[in-house]
């Protein structure tokens, strides 16, 4: 049995917990936030008693904590995970791993330094439909897959309070949706190393919050409400050592007819498309042919992130590699750093070793 502390009780933190809940080799052992009444309200939710303000102050009064969750905003990803690390706990770190790939390094070196698992939360490797698209996959479906699109747009769906401001989330729909599709398009592709990114921002449409149409998750704090100072829309296009590129769109705001979330992928024997539901492009017998299994294939967010808090457990508990490591996230980072810089020069990026 492994003791688990969540660190930040917001919205994502109900999705870890339902998790926990679920595995009978854990045991939810303490929640901290720095907003009390959030602390409280999910103290009392959950029946968890051991409730802290500070990260610091919990670990050294509970070190027989094995485990923890960062699921805090994404500035305090770093500090969070580093002082964790030290203490010597295992950290499962939400996406993104940091608001930087300098930040990302300091904590995949804390991670090694101690010993201990730095898993980082790339939800959609759990899903449903990525497992069914690696068994295409592996069994040679495809072919060699040398382009992909992946799109995560939303018409008006910023989450509001922390999501909008920079110094809190380090960006917009890019860092918050597009580190999703991204990561998904490459761990399907085999994890290439990226070499060259560019990409673009825009700052045009704002959150629109005022519109009574909002859709999408709400941050559970509404602190800085009146700060909107990322990006809107986001897109970009990655190039790989294997020759392979990938287009990414994200928003939060964009005058489209519906939300889109839509991942394409092209190969030299076949193509696919996930608009929820999987559908494959290929020819049979000499004729183009669409073909869409009799099954549900759209991603079931019942049971995904237990998938992945379930991993993390077995890794911890039998050492089982790890599927969403750090060194991804640091790759994934990069990225990340590499669209914004070409966004504000205007010029493709060169990725370094």
């Amino acid at each position: 049995m492994i003791k688990v502390a969540i660190v930040g009780t917001g919205s994502i933190s109900n999705e870890h917990i339902q998790g926990y809940l679920k595995n009978p080799n854990v045991e939810l052992y303490a929640f901290c936030d720095i907003n009390e009444t959030q602390l409280k309200k999910m103290g009392e939710k959950y029946g968890v008693t051991r409730l802290y303000t500070d990260e610091a102050t919990m670990l050294a009064e509970l070190p027989e904590i094995d485990a923890v969750s960062v699921c805090t905003w994404n500035a305090a990803h770093a500090p969070c995970t580093i002082m964790a690390l030290n203490a010597g706990k295992h950290v499962l770190c939400e996406k993104p791993m940091a608001t930087n790939a300098d930040e990302a390094q300091a904590m995949m070196d804390a991670a090694k330094k101690n010993g201990k698992l730095l898993m980082i939360g790339f939800v959609r490797r759990y899903g449903n439909d990525c497992l069914l698209l690696e068994d295409f996959i592996d069994k040679g479906t495809f072919g060699e897959i040398y382009y992909a699109k992946a799109t995560y747009l939303r018409r008006n769906g910023c989450p509001g309070g922390w999501f909008g401001n920079k110094a809190l989330s380090a960006g917009g729909p890019l860092i918050d949706l597009g580190v999703h599709v991204i990561d998904l398009t490459r761990f399907l592709l085999g994890n290439p190393k990226p070499v060259s990114v560019y990409g673009a921002t825009f700052h045009k449409l704002g959150d629109r919050r005022e519109l009574a149409d909002k859709k999408g998750y709400v941050a559970s704090t509404t602190s800085n409400e009146d700060i909107f100072d990322v990006e809107d829309m986001a897109t970009a296009l990655i190039r790989y050592d294997n020759g392979a590129v990938v287009s990414v769109e994200a928003s939060f705001s964009l005058n489209l007819k519906k939300d889109e979330g839509k991942i394409q992928l092209f190969g030299t024997k076949a193509g696919a498309m996930l608009d929820p539901e999987l559908e494959l492009f290929t020819e049979t017998n000499g004729y183009m042919s669409n073909v869409q299994l009799c099954t549900s294939t759209a991603l079931s967010f019942d049971g995904l992130f237990a998938n992945e808090i379930n991993h993390y457990v077995d890794c911890i508990i039998n050492g089982t590699p790890c599927k969403s490591p750090a060194e991804d996230g640091v790759t994934l980072m990069k990225i990340l750093d590499a669209i914004y810089k070409s966004a504000e020069t205007g010029h493709e990026v060169i990725l370094e070793d």
